[in-house]
């Protein structure tokens, strides 16, 4: 029995990605000679990015999208497509190419000698700065450690999940998903398929550095309860660090050496003020999110789709 395949491709202003994307994705997913579909997902774009997909979906069943009332995020674009995918496996990657499609049909590979779920592993990242380069291996390593999760290393959004994999993401309630770190939380059994990111084909990234750091956020919020810790531990420090301060003065007063008390006052109460203020920020940071999810509003909002009532 053949197989279908599902790609899911987040879009937010890339109109001219598109169409070198569909053209280097489709000859290689007719080569399979299996079912497959492409889901593209506009995450609100505000360019013509909608008039092309409209365009591609009219000429080729195969391609079909669905579009956004607004922009919601790259992480609600992909669940999205989850959620409307039908294939026995689905692949979920980037417009750019930097995620080369040559690589899909290595997974699918992978993916029939039984793993459920396949990483694309970046070997070599061309075209990222080594600032991002550091940032991301130090943030991939403290979420680690703080969540006890292994999440590989040099791996992002790119990977093939099988069906039942699909099933059970889409299954969990929570509103702010972190894909790379669900896909190690649910376990199954996973490998790794190793590829060399290029450099973007066109356009320019859409990912500012705000979106990293809230995508950041979201994975330690979502998988650690580290930020909790925080207001015992900073007790704990700074409740020796007093002690300590009062033994040195004692000491000091012992041996003659009196220092004025008053240097000492006034920046510790306002050093210790700023950090009540952080813990309180990380408290509001988990009320915040307990509101988003007692509200129950949906994760994302479409306002059209195309060809997925020909499934």
């Amino acid at each position: 029995m053949k197989a279908k395949y599902s790609i899911v491709v987040p879009v937010f202003n890339e109109q001219e990605s598109i169409p070198l994307f569909v053209e280097a994705v489709t000859p290689i997913m007719k080569n399979l000679n299996e079912e497959y579909e492409v889901i593209f997902v506009n995450d609100g774009s505000r360019d013509n990015t909608l008039n092309i997909l409209k365009n591609y979906a009219n000429k080729d069943e195969h391609i079909k999208y669905i579009s956004f009332a607004r922009n919601f995020g790259q992480q609600a674009a992909i669940f999205c497509g989850l959620e409307h995918s039908s294939g026995d496996a689905v692949v979920i990657m980037d417009v750019d190419l930097q995620d080369p499609v040559e690589v899909i049909p290595l997974m699918i590979e992978k993916w029939k000698e039984g793993y459920e779920v396949v990483h694309g592993k970046r070997s070599k990242r061309k075209g990222e700065t080594f600032f991002k380069k550091i940032t991301s291996t130090m943030y991939l390593k403290f979420l680690q450690t703080i969540s006890g999760l292994k999440i590989p290393q040099n791996v992002g959004e790119f990977k093939l999940l099988d069906r039942k994999v699909v099933d059970v993401i889409n299954s969990m309630p929570e509103h702010d998903r972190y894909l790379r770190g669900l896909t190690s939380w649910i376990g199954f059994k996973q490998a790794e398929v190793e590829f060399e990111r290029k450099e973007r084909q066109a356009g320019e990234t859409k990912y500012t550095v705000k979106k990293l750091l809230k995508l950041a956020g979201n994975g330690i919020i979502s998988f650690s309860t580290w930020p909790l810790t925080l207001a015992m531990k900073t007790g704990l420090f700074f409740g020796i660090l007093s002690v300590t301060c009062f033994i040195t003065f004692i000491v000091l007063a012992c041996c003659k050496i009196f220092l004025p008390l008053t240097a000492w006052i006034f920046p510790t109460i306002t050093f210790m003020f700023s950090i009540l203020f952080i813990i309180v920020g990380f408290n509001n940071i988990y009320l915040r999110r307990t509101y988003e999810e007692t509200r129950n509003r949906p994760r994302y909002i479409v306002s059209e789709t195309k060809n997925f009532d020909k499934n």
